[in-house]
């Protein structure tokens, strides 16, 4: 029974129709065929707004990327200590952007709160001898399963804003987040003052697409050269394209993260007070210590130990098609531990 990861999941049998469908026949490369140059306006209708949106196959490189045409070599991008680009990318912002650091804030459950960046933008002055502060990167679900809400992204937004600097969110989870939230995706991207974001279907039911939407449509020309350099320009967009659109056209984003947040909350109440964090995604924190954590291995559940070595904590992730019976089965180990 695998709660290891989102990405322990199959692909939606839509998503492998709709590349199946565009595998007929001969089309135009490197973003000219008929499914990517139809992304933009899938993704306009979807965020209620003009954008400009890139495929590219994994989220490292969508975060990165979409950073690195924020930040010159030496700016600082703020970001919450548990972020995935802090966490899980290897230096890529850094190296993508050619040497721009991650400065790097506390937040309770891995939320970034607005009088911690204040303080922290008051703490670097605009000074030759420092780098300077250039890009907010947000993550949407954090990477400890809780949402932010709209006004909280507003805020924030609003003194990055204040100080020159863009802002990123990395929306891996951003399917989690909507359903969560119960709201148009437009009130948690741009109409709060997102720039540029990282839109996941991968995690979600997607084979391999994430794409780099735009809301700011002045940046695209940086990041097309960026993109290309960095060997991102997929001489067969087509098949990232035409998931991106079967995900948002056909409404699976919408129906798979509900399943998962749906049964993760199943999960959370039976965690009781060994809970670490509010469930508001598909991710469940606890604090079981290694004697239990062993206890639901040897009945068969695999999971990721997480946290500092020795803390005891776990994180289990459901999948878009977690087997059904899993999750009760969890949920009665968990009450017994």
């Amino acid at each position: 029974m695998r709660f290891f990861s989102d990405n322990t999941g199959t692909a939606s049998p839509e998503i492998l129709a709709a590349v199946a469908e565009a595998n007929r026949g001969l089309a135009r490369p490197y973003g000219d065929d008929d499914w990517t140059l139809r992304l933009d306006e899938a993704l306009s209708a979807f965020f209620g707004t003009q954008v400009r949106a890139f495929p590219v196959a994994t989220g490292t490189a969508a975060n990165s990327l979409a950073l690195a045409t924020l930040s010159p070599p030496y700016g600082a991008i703020f970001a919450h200590q548990e972020s995935h680009i802090a966490c899980d990318e290897c230096g890529a912002p850094g190296f993508f952007s050619g040497g721009a650091q991650l400065a790097l804030l506390p937040g309770q459950h891995g939320r970034l709160e607005p009088a911690t960046f204040r303080a922290a933008l008051a703490a670097r002055p605009v000074d030759v001898h420092g780098v300077q502060p250039a890009a907010l990167s947000l993550t949407q679900a954090t990477e400890v399963g809780t949402v932010y809400g709209a006004a909280q992204i507003a805020q924030l937004c609003e003194l990055a804003h204040g100080r020159g600097l863009r802002v990123h969110m990395d929306g891996a989870r951003l399917a989690n987040a909507l359903m969560f939230l119960d709201c148009p995706p437009a009130d948690i991207t741009w109409r709060a003052g997102v720039d540029v974001l990282s839109f996941g279907a991968t995690k979600n039911g997607a084979l391999a697409a994430e794409a780099v939407v735009f809301f700011d449509r002045a940046l695209v020309r940086d990041f097309e050269l960026r993109r290309k350099r960095a060997g991102h320009l997929l001489s067969k967009s087509r098949y990232v394209a035409a998931q991106l659109l079967a995900y948002v056209e056909s409404g699976i984003w919408k129906r798979n993260a509900e399943r998962t947040n749906r049964l993760a909350q199943r999960i959370g109440r039976a965690a009781g007070a060994a809970l670490l964090h509010p469930v508001e995604a598909n991710e469940v924190f606890v604090k079981l210590g290694a004697e239990r954590r062993q206890g639901l291995r040897d009945a068969g559940f695999e999971f990721y130990d997480w946290g500092a070595e020795g803390a005891g904590e776990a994180r289990f992730v459901v999948s878009w098609d977690q087997p059904e019976a899993d999750v009760p089965a969890l949920c009665e180990a968990l009450a017994r531990v």
